[in-house]
């Protein structure tokens, strides 16, 4: 179903929690396609933490690789009404960190960031949101982001990912156009 940014709050509102008593609401999209700042609103006007898949990326070829934690580390304790437990990827020095980040179960909480509406976390998720940008928009957005300079020599990699990764990942139930 195609809907407005501004229907999506009532939208998850009368999704069913996971019998934890959360809702997981994953907002999915291309890189550039305005993810980020979808989650970011949708998590002010549901006042709900806004998580990224991107912090479970084991560097820039982890896209896959981050899917199963996502699941095992977010997804599924959520669902059962218990915290989440992660260990954020630390970019700088190219290794996981030995400190978990926590997310205590709560009515929302949505996860952004390429691959949070894989297949593998669907069980789990109340609401799958995809957000649909046309790819020359989504460049142009994606070289004018102050973080450009350090994703510009890594895009080519990251971009044969998202391919792979689309190209099998299922239908969202909702999908928002920007």
């Amino acid at each position: 179903m195609t809907t407005t940014a501004g229907a999506l709050p009532d939208l998850v509102r009368d999704r069913p929690p996971g019998p934890g008593g959360c809702r997981l609401v994953t907002v999915d999209g291309w890189s550039g396609s305005g993810k980020s700042v979808l989650a970011e609103r949708l998590g002010r006007a549901l006042d709900a933490p806004v998580l990224s898949i991107e912090e479970l990326y084991p560097g820039w070829d982890g896209l896959a690789a981050a899917i199963p934690l996502a699941r095992e580390w977010i997804a599924e304790p959520l669902f059962h009404g218990r915290s989440a437990h992660w260990w954020p990827w630390v970019w700088e020095r190219d290794e996981r960190s030995p400190h978990p980040r926590t997310q205590p179960c709560v009515p929302v909480v949505v996860l952004e960031g390429c691959g949070s509406g894989a297949a593998a976390l669907r069980p789990f998720t109340s609401a799958a949101i995809r957000v649909d940008c046309p790819p020359a928009e989504r460049e142009r957005r994606l070289r004018t982001r102050a973080d450009w300079p350090g994703y510009a020599p890594h895009r080519a990699r990251f971009l044969a990912q998202e391919r792979r990764y689309f190209a099998g990942a299922p239908d969202p139930d909702l999908v928002v156009r920007t």
